[in-house]
């Protein structure tokens, strides 16, 4: 059978994409980009904020119209939305043909069977345990990086977040698991692990007792093939010596980290449910510029909290002023249906939501716009994503970079080059938000 996969949200649904696509792939089952040779369309869902939920509706209703049209002949939702929303989209949109929570991804196939034969298909197994993680995946990367989803599930309950309502407590995965997984990666070219969960620094608390993070850095260093190991979704308060030490002895391990901190404010931070303050942050923050003085930072905010007021936000703006983070991404706050912040006194209109998010954004180009003039003469390796049209430059990544969310390096060459290519530049200029280098022969 023909299948189109729409898959929506972060890059952790991105791996349950991929698992899904493995298993169907093994099967017999073929895939197309093509709405209209699709006999089955498969939509990952997301509902994290607003815009997400929006987007996945809008895309079951699209999906919907070839389903009424007759070509296609399955339509089903997995994912997040499902989760949350799977009395509504049944009873709502009766096109969809069934129906898999967070934890059942693995029904995939059987589910499509069962619609195929005539019958609905719904499938909400309990937010424990994990699923079926044996099937090969297939990537939707490139081949050259891929993401290792190392847990699932969150403890934090912070009260803007409906992740642990949907996806369950936090649930590392076994560390022979996520051996067995990245060593399968690299065996398919991949050169670069990505480490995401909705929290990476607690790794392995409910299994093993303690936090382990370090020690899969360490087992992850040791496998061939692999030449760059990311970190994402760092919590602040969870980074720890071991975390740190490993960082700086494994070779592998790229000297960038993402901790989002949502806010600076230590009123916002209670009313966030964050278990930090303002202080705690600037201490751990500056630690971790002096032990890895060479480490790229990057964080995420949240605009128009709750209560938040004018004077909050400038602290906030002296604050990144101040520490100069070098990736930032800002978000308005967007009120979650189930969860406490929704219901708090002191919301904000939307309009000044925008406003303090633009004057953010505003203030980070000009903190990367200096610190991308003080990366000129300095010689990194580049991985290669692929060639400029035209021209004889290449796109590439530094290790400064996380694809999808961060800047590029074009790099000037006469040489022919590979995507997944590994090469030494020298930076020689500067964009708003990326850099310009020549290949060093």
């Amino acid at each position: 059978m023909n299948i189109l996969f729409v898959s929506l949200g972060c890059d952790k649904n991105l791996v349950d994409t991929e698992f899904m696509i493995g298993t169907l792939r093994e099967a017999g089952h073929t895939f197309t980009n093509e709405e209209q040779e699709a006999e089955a369309i498969i939509i990952n869902s997301c509902c994290f904020i607003n815009d997400a939920k929006e987007e996945s509706i809008n895309a079951i209703l699209e999906m919907a119209d070839y389903k009424d049209a007759g070509s296609c002949k399955a339509l089903i939702v997995t994912g997040c939305l499902g989760e949350r929303y799977r009395n509504e989209i049944i009873k709502e949109i009766p096109q969809v043909d069934a129906v898999l929570g967070t934890n059942s991804y693995q029904e995939i196939a059987a589910a499509l069977e069962e619609v195929m034969a005539g019958k609905s298909y719904e499938r909400y197994n309990p937010l424990e345990g994990l699923p079926d993680l044996t099937a090969k995946r297939s990537l939707t990367t490139g081949g050259h990086y891929a993401h290792l989803k190392i847990a699932e599930g969150c403890n934090k309950n912070c009260t803007y977040c409906i992740i642990p309502h949907i996806r369950g407590r936090y649930r590392s995965v076994p560390m022979e698991e996520l051996l067995a997984q990245a060593g399968e990666l690299a065996s398919q070219g991949v050169k670069e692990l990505i480490l995401v969960a909705q929290e990476t620094t607690l790794y392995g608390v409910d299994l093993y007792g303690e936090k382990s993070l370090h020690k899969l850095l360490d087992e992850l260093e040791k496998i061939p093939g692999i030449q760059w190991i990311r970190i994402m979704y760092c919590y602040p308060e969870e980074i720890y010596d071991g975390l740190i030490w490993s960082m700086q002895k494994n070779k592998k391990v790229c000297h960038y980290l993402d901790i989002p901190i949502q806010h600076i404010n230590n009123e916002i931070l209670r009313r966030m449910g964050r278990r930090t303050t303002k202080e705690e942050l600037m201490e751990k923050l500056r630690r971790l510029k002096k032990e890895l003085p060479d480490l790229t930072l990057r964080t995420t905010l949240i605009c128009g909290f709750p209560g938040e007021t004018q004077e909050m936000h400038e602290e906030l703006m002296y604050f990144l002023n101040e520490m100069e983070f070098d990736r930032l991404g800002a978000f308005t706050y967007s009120p979650e249906e189930g969860t406490p912040a929704a219901e708090f006194e002191g919301q904000i209109e939307e309009y000044q939501k925008s406003v303090w998010q633009e004057e953010i954004m505003e203030l980070q180009e000009e903190i990367i716009f200096d610190k991308n003039e003080e990366m000129k003469g300095r010689e990194l390796w580049v991985m290669i994503e692929g060639k400029v049209a035209g021209g004889n430059a290449y796109v590439g990544r530094t290790y400064r970079d996380a694809p999808e969310i961060d800047g590029y390096i074009f790099v000037n060459t006469e040489e022919t080059l590979m995507t997944g290519d590994f090469v030494k530049v020298k930076v020689t200029g500067a964009y708003e938000y990326d850099l310009i280098g020549e290949m060093i022969v």
